[in-house]
């Protein structure tokens, strides 16, 4: 009865709040403003203009459903990001009916025509804007479209207050993937909680869902495993070129999955394993098997680290290492590794994955693991995660396994633009703005159907970086043009088009400081000569 009563308490309250918005106002004649020539990214799936405009201001008040979860804090998240952009104070979940003038709703529905859980429409007309969505993952998809919709400059001339012109219309959308994701190697070199929520922060911007930590490498163990504490207090203290590492305590590993999770963001844990250990073997030399003395790591060679792949103690200590880690980590995911061990027998590699999987599974968790591991007798359950070799997505699909796209050729974000740009590597190809949205998921691997492919992730690996300006060189704008690949149908892509709109979204990049790279495959606006250099804190 409570519930009932609370629905329809709820019921009542929007159509009072209809009702007084919709009561005589001062007409305001908006100009004509056309929806359909916005430059959204990614590109939505429909759009329908009706050439006029909501105008927000100081009037405005947002409201939400509040029988579902998550719907409020979406909300909050809108009424914040307003807040820092326009210095406007809009109310959320309060009604003023002497001051507010127009109302953005934003309410849950099992009713769309899209079938994404992801789904949203988004219906803006003079006096209010309603955002439908089935969850609240959903309506936070659509109000980053709502962000992007919102003018650089406001019209003073419209009203007595200053006002935003937002374009009236209709937009339905879905992603075409489910998994939508980039990944950051904190291994080789560490980033600060704060420099890893502002990577999520960009990226939540443009609808990606998830975000994999490359935890572990030969340079440094990230992560704190209370039950074997030197892997932080030895394991920790190294990275690429000599630097002081660093490490997540499990408290600091929360904070970051719980920031990602109220943007709607899953964050994918990653100990990369049997290859790529050197820094855990340097802890603890019992777990090494390669036969060698264990040292401290700081160059960027690969391949010559493993596990000791027929030793019961590596395998309880990676069951201690999955227990701890997915006790902390909401994630159905717990990724692997599993790529470039070079030196662990093809047999001890196959008996290695195959123990680890069931570890996985045993602590309630599905393994993504680096398209290697389908020599081995994996689960259809487990993801292989495309990089460098297509007949190994094609045996993990043979298997049943859904396929992570990342082709190092397309997709590595730690690739260079060219040979003159300042930081990345370009062992797998040169990969200029264009090059990295010139090609499709779908149709990259033959033989391979789209209802075997899971997403399509960017992987970002840190040799060459070690601060937000380093890491932002490399990710932007390459990252917001994964972002369409794994949103928006390869129909409604056009790499004429994407360029446009890619050069519109300069004002917020600058607006938020990012170091992206100017690539003269884009006509920006404003020219970027110089390389900001921002000196990690």
């Amino acid at each position: 009865m409570k519930q009932l009563a609370f629905k329809l308490t709820q019921t009542l309250f929007v159509i009072l709040l209809v009702v007084a918005c919709t009561s005589p106002k001062k007409k305001i004649d908006y100009p004509k403003t056309d929806l359909a020539q916005n430059s959204l990214i990614p590109k939505p799936a429909k759009v329908i203009a009706t050439n006029s405009a909501f105008g927000l201001d100081s009037s405005t008040a947002i409201f939400t459903n509040q029988t579902f979860k998550g719907f409020e804090e979406v909300g909050s998240y809108l009424s914040e990001k307003l807040k820092e952009k326009l210095n406007l104070d809009i109310p959320v979940n309060t009604f003023d009916s002497e001051t507010v003038e127009r109302i953005i709703f934003i309410n849950q529905t099992d009713s769309l025509e899209l079938q994404s859980e992801e789904a949203y429409e988004l219906y803006i007309k003079n006096d209010s804007i309603l955002i439908n969505a089935k969850t609240a993952a959903g309506a936070f998809r659509g109000i980053q479209t709502l962000r992007q919709l919102l003018p650089e400059k406001s019209n003073d001339t419209l009203s007595d207050a200053p006002m935003w012109l937002i374009p009236s219309g209709k937009i339905l959308d879905e992603p075409n993937f489910d998994y939508r994701g980039a990944m950051l190697d904190v291994a080789r070199h560490f980033f600060t909680v704060d420099e890893v929520k502002r990577f999520i922060d960009l990226l939540a911007y443009y609808k990606f869902n998830t975000f994999h930590m490359h935890l572990t490498d030969d340079q440094g163990w990230r992560i704190e495993i209370k039950s074997w504490p030197k892997l932080t207090e030895i394991g920790a203290q190294t990275e690429v070129g000599g630097g002081k590492g660093g490490f997540y305590t499990q408290e600091e590993f929360k904070e970051i999955v719980a920031y990602a999770a109220e943007r709607h963001i899953e964050i994918i844990p990653e100990v990369d394993m049997p290859g790529h250990t050197n820094a855990a073997s340097f802890a603890y030399p019992v777990l090494n098997g390669n036969g060698l003395p264990v040292q401290n790591y700081i160059g960027t060679r690969v391949g010559f680290s493993t596990f000791d792949a027929r030793k019961d103690t590596v395998y309880a200590f990676l069951d201690d290492v999955v227990r701890e880690i997915a006790a902390i980590s909401p994630s159905k995911y717990f990724h692997i590794g599993g790529d470039e061990s070079h030196v662990t027998k093809k047999k001890d590699y196959i008996h290695f994955v195959e123990k680890v999987e069931k570890i996985v599974q045993k602590h309630g968790k599905q393994a993504i693991g680096w398209n290697e591991i389908a020599q081995a007798a994996i689960d259809s359950s487990t993801v292989g995660q495309l990089w460098n070799e297509p007949e190994s997505a094609l045996a993990a699909a043979a298997k049943g396994s859904k396929i992570l796209m990342s082709p190092a050729k397309k997709a590595y974000l730690d690739m260079q633009y060219d040979s003159l740009s300042v930081h990345g590597l370009h062992w797998a190809a040169y990969i200029e703005v264009d090059e990295g949205y010139n090609w499709d998921p779908e149709t990259y691997v033959e033989g391979l159907s789209k209802d075997q492919i899971l997403g399509i992730e960017a992987p970002l690996w840190s040799e060459t970086i070690s601060n937000s300006a380093e890491l932002e060189y490399l990710a932007f704008p390459r990252a917001i043009g994964y972002a369409e690949l794994g949103w928006t149908k390869a129909e409604d892509r056009n790499w004429e088009d994407y360029k446009k709109r890619l050069a519109d979204q300069q004002p917020f990049l600058d607006e938020n400081d990012v170091n992206y790279y100017p690539s003269s495959k884009v006509d920006w606006k404003k020219k970027k000569d110089i390389y900001k250099k921002i000196e990690k804190n």
